[in-house]
């Protein structure tokens, strides 16, 4: 038998080695086996069959992102797609130039938000060193996440709490590794750590894998609830015409409830250790962690770069919650002042900030790609006509279940686009009364907003997180994040739906 870095013998060989580079062979031969389908299932079942077939194997691959980034073998899919003409470059631009918004955050918010990490690091090390109670710490997280994110944006937030748990991790796998102090340090190579240092490193992946989940699900409970806070809020604002207030008013009946059940639940899962929660730090590893601290770098510069970056927050937090422009620019206008002030002039630094964001960017272009086959085929018309035929006071709850349902395979933006659109041309047809529009509105909003907690493939901060660096590293996988936020859907799906019937 051939060694496992041997090179392959013949080309054909080496065609197949080199395909998907590293992924498993039945990963391999199940993507192969998708571009073979997908044009068969054309012919014979036709567009729309085939759509959904499509949409599927796109989920699987986010699915398995772990064996492989979903942008490679999503982008064959979206490629065929446009290839077999299920959809059009065209409404492909169009779908990209419509969520230019979200992509410009991707490429620059994040990036603005590395060259703050050591004064994230600093103020998540005060927090994580002095509060004893893991169910506060959650608690902590979880209600930080919600706050943040309805005045700032759900994908800042996550990409903070990306931020800070990377650091986490590399400070322990450093120190735990025997590397402390080397400037360049893989935290993928566990190799060099002692038995009873792969045990504590699990504990504490289990840890930090919780407590990623808490904050990323409270981004989801905060982003409902205010014009800011997700970017279809904007969209269904817009529409409406409600201001800030207004906004939050109009959904307060259903996302309040929500929010302190959500609150509720983060209590519940750590104190009896549901769905991979609870997992307390390991004590050498907070040990690790006050090591650290205290032999952090305490000069007058790194003092300054600190003070500098807490002015950044500071500039960011207002800019963003004043909305002075679009996400994306005021992220171009944080990199600017932090580099600046702070010294990073080379442009290997720079690029650093992002390694993390433009190979998520791009997949995301992928999955607009899979977006607009959706918007061409019309998967969703049915299911939509249905829910308008319904009788009226049925429409909103029922309005509640389609987004959530549809939103957690889908993309919970565009899922919200479609609806609000159709009900909105409802409403200038004279089929619907204005306060009847106002509580279908609610219902949308709030049905793409939290069953979509569902999936990573339901809100974009989510999938941000799943296809991070730190995902791969504290083991958070598809469907590890779909069983930890389980409770979540279930808790927010059902009381949403409570509140929605009781209220609206």
């Amino acid at each position: 038998m051939r060694a496992a870095n041997q090179s392959p013998d013949t080309l054909i060989e080496s065609l197949r080695v080199n395909f998907l580079g590293s992924a498993p062979g039945w990963y391999k031969s199940v993507i192969a086996g998708f571009l073979i389908l997908n044009p068969l299932a054309l012919m014979l079942v036709g567009p729309v069959i085939t759509g959904w077939l499509l949409l599927f194997q796109f989920i699987f691959c986010l699915a398995m992102a772990l064996k492989c980034y979903p942008l490679q073998p999503g982008g064959l899919l979206a490629l065929e797609a446009v290839f077999i003409g299920l959809t059009s470059p065209d409404q492909i631009y169009h779908e990209v130039a419509a969520n230019l918004s979200v992509i410009l955050l991707l490429m620059f918010m994040v990036a603005g938000i590395y060259f703050m990490k050591g004064m994230l690091l600093f103020v998540f090390t005060r927090l994580l060193l002095n509060v004893k109670s893991k169910t506060f710490l959650s608690l902590m997280f979880s209600v930080m996440g919600a706050l943040l994110s309805a005045f700032l944006d759900a994908l800042t937030v996550t990409a903070v709490l990306i931020s800070v748990c990377l650091g986490f991790y590399s400070v322990y796998h450093q120190v735990a590794s025997g590397q402390q102090g080397r400037k360049r340090h893989d935290n993928n190579d566990d190799s060099s750590m002692v038995a009873d240092r792969r045990q504590q490193l699990e504990q504490f992946r289990s840890f930090l894998r919780s407590l990623l989940m808490h904050g990323a699900v409270g981004t989801a409970l905060g982003g409902v609830c205010t014009l800011v806070g997700e970017p279809q809020n904007l969209l269904i604002g817009e529409k409406m015409g409600w201001s800030f207030p207004d906004f939050f008013l109009q959904m307060a009946p259903v996302t309040l409830p929500v929010l302190v059940a959500g609150l509720l639940t983060v209590v519940v899962v750590e104190r009896l250790k549901w769905f991979g929660y609870g997992e307390q730090i390991p004590a050498p590893v907070l040990e690790i962690l006050r090591n650290h601290d205290k032999k952090r770098d305490n000069t007058p510069r790194e003092r300054a770069r600190l003070y500098i970056q807490f002015g950044g927050a500071v500039f960011l937090t207002l800019a963003l919650a004043f909305h002075v422009a679009e996400v994306g620019m005021i992220g171009v206008a944080v990199i600017v002042l932090m580099t600046s002030a702070n010294g990073v002039t080379q442009k290997r630094q720079l690029g650093a900030a992002f390694q993390e964001t433009m190979p998520f960017a791009a997949l995301l272009v992928v999955f607009f790609v899979i977006v607009s086959v959706i918007h061409d085929q019309h998967l969703f018309q049915p299911i939509i006509a249905w829910v308008l035929a319904l009788e009226l006071e049925a429409q909103p709850v029922m309005l509640f279940v389609a987004n959530g349902l549809l939103s957690a395979i889908s993309d919970n933006v565009f899922v919200a686009t479609v609806y609000i659109n159709e009900v909105d041309q409802a409403y200038r047809s004279g089929t619907i009364s204005r306060e009847h529009f106002d509580t279908l509105a609610v219902a949308i909003n709030t049905g793409t907003n939290l069953p979509s907690v569902a999936t990573p493939n339901g809100q974009a901060a989510f999938l941000f997180l799943l296809t991070s660096a730190v995902a791969p590293l504290v083991r958070l996988s598809y469907m590890r994040m779909v069983v930890m936020a389980l409770p979540y859907t279930v808790v927010l799906s059902v009381v949403g739906l409570m509140a929605t019937a009781s209220f609206l």
